[in-house]
C-alpha cells in the first residue's frame, strides 16, 4: 500500500545495483508460508490480498490467526518512486478500500455477508501539530469509528509521529503522541474504541507513561524500517518490559532473509525464552544451516541502530502469544471454524492478556 513495484521486498535473484523485487503471486505465497506457521496473531493485508487469502482461499477458516486489512492509506505512506515530495507535505486523509469491500469483497454487503472477509483493520493518523489539518485527520477518523461501529468492524489504531510539522513542530514529540492519543480517546465510548494501538516506540518512559495511564488500553509498537536483526528483537524485548502487549512487525519480517525463522525467534523473544542477542545469533546459525547468505555479518547484525519510524525513513519506535504449544494445550482451543472473526479477534486479545500478565 506504499512502495508500489518494491512493495514485495528484494527477490533472492536480486543483485547489487539492480532493482529486482518479488513479484506480487511471490509476496502472498511468503503470507501463506506464515499464515501456515501458525506463530503470528494478526495477518495485515491490503484488501485486495485479503480478499484472495480470506475470502477466496478461506485460509483462517480454522486457524486462531485473525485477518486484518489496512483501512486508510493516508497521502505520508504513498512512496512511489520519485514522489519524496509526498512524505514532505503534512499527511492528509485518504482511505482506498472500504470496510463493505474489506468484510466482503465488494460496495455493499448484506448482513450475512459481513463476515466473510477481515472484520478487524488498522487506521492510521499522522497529527502535525496544526489546527486546521489536525482537525481534518481526526473528523476523518471520526467518521470511519462511526461507519465501522455501525457495521461490527473493528479496528487498531496507528498514529505516527508528525511528519512535516516544519516551523511548528512540538519540543516533546513522544508525549505529544502519547497525549494526543489519550486526547483524541477521551470521548469515544467502549463500542467504538481500537482494540489496540500501533505506535513508535519512543522508549522507556513515554511507553511507560501511557501504559500506566490507563491500564484498559492496549499499546502495540510498530516495527518501522528493517533496521539489523538485533534491532528487531531488541525493540520487542525492551518495549514488552515497559507495558507494550502487541507487536506489529511488517517491513523488519518482509525484508528478513527467512521469514519463518526471524518470526520463529522473534515469537521466543516475546515469550522470554531467548534473550535478543542470544536470538540473533540463533537466528544466524539458522541462516547457515539452509546455505542463506545473511545481508550482514553477525558482528553487524548484533549492532543497534536508529531505524526510521515512519515509512518516509524519519526517526522520532509481539507481544504475540505463546510460542509452539503442546498438544494438550493445543486440544483446549475453541474449534476456530465455529468462531467470528470478532470472536476470534478477542481470544486473541485475551491470550495476549493471560501471556504478559
Amino acid at each position: 500500500m506504499a512502495f508500489g513495484l518494491s512493495a514485495p521486498g528484494k527477490s533472492p535473484e536480486h543483485h547489487a545495483g539492480e532493482a529486482q523485487f518479488r513479484t506480487l503471486d511471490e509476496y502472498r505465497e511468503q503470507i501463506r508460508a506464515i499464515i501456515d506457521q501458525g506463530l503470528v496473531d494478526i495477518v495485515l493485508m491490503s484488501a485486495s490480498t485479503s480478499e484472495v487469502l480470506t475470502i477466496q482461499e478461506r485460509r483462517f477458516d480454522n486457524s486462531h490467526i485473525t485477518p486484518a486489512i489496512r483501512a486508510n492509506d493516508t497521502t505520508d505512506i504513498w512512496l512511489a518512486a520519485g514522489s519524496g515530495r509526498y512524505t514532505q507535505q503534512p499527511s492528509r486523509p485518504f482511505r482506498t478500500a472500504t470496510i463493505d469491500q474489506g468484510q466482503c469483497g465488494k460496495a455493499e454487503c448484506d448482513p450475512q455477508e459481513r463476515d466473510r472477509g477481515a472484520n478487524l483493520g488498522l487506521y492510521s493518523i499522522t497529527l502535525n501539530n496544526d489546527v486546521h489539518l489536525d482537525r481534518e485527520t481526526l473528523e476523518a477518523y471520526k467518521a470511519f469509528r462511526l461507519e465501522a461501529e455501525s457495521k461490527g468492524f473493528r479496528h487498531f489504531l496507528e498514529v505516527f509521529a508528525p511528519n512535516a510539522c516544519t516551523n511548528h513542530c512540538p519540543p516533546d514529540v513522544p508525549q505529544f503522541v502519547n497525549d494526543h492519543i489519550v486526547r483524541a480517546l477521551a470521548g469515544v465510548p467502549q463500542a467504538g474504541r481500537p482494540v489496540f494501538l500501533k505506535i513508535p516506540y519512543f522508549g522507556p518512559r513515554a511507553m511507560e507513561a501511557l501504559c500506566r495511564f490507563d491500564s484498559s488500553l492496549v499499546v502495540g509498537i510498530l516495527g518501522g524500517s528493517a533496521g539489523t536483526t538485533f534491532d528487531a528483537f531488541h525493540m520487542l524485548w525492551e518495549a514488552k518490559r515497559y507495558g507494550a502487549r502487541v507487536a506489529l512487525y511488517g517491513r523488519k519480517i518482509n525484508h528478513a532473509e527467512d521469514q519463518l525463522a526471524f518470526v520463529r525467534l522473534l515469537r521466543a523473544v516475546a515469550d522470554d525464552e531467548i534473550e535478543p542477542a542470544e536470538a540473533v545469533r540463533a537466528y544466524h546459525g539458522e541462516l547457515a544451516k539452509r546455505n542463506i547468505r545473511p545481508m550482514r555479518s553477525l558482528d553487524d547484525d548484533l549492532q543497534q541502530t536508529a531505524g526510521a519510524m515512519s515509512y518516509g525513513g524519519t526517526t522520532p519506535t509481539s507481544a504475540p502469544a505463546k510460542s509452539p504449544v503442546s498438544s494438550a494445550e493445543r486440544s483446549q482451543d475453541p474449534d476456530f471454524s465455529t468462531m467470528s472473526a470478532e470472536e476470534k479477534t478477542r481470544w486473541n486479545l485475551e491470550r495476549w492478556k493471560r501471556i504478559i500478565g
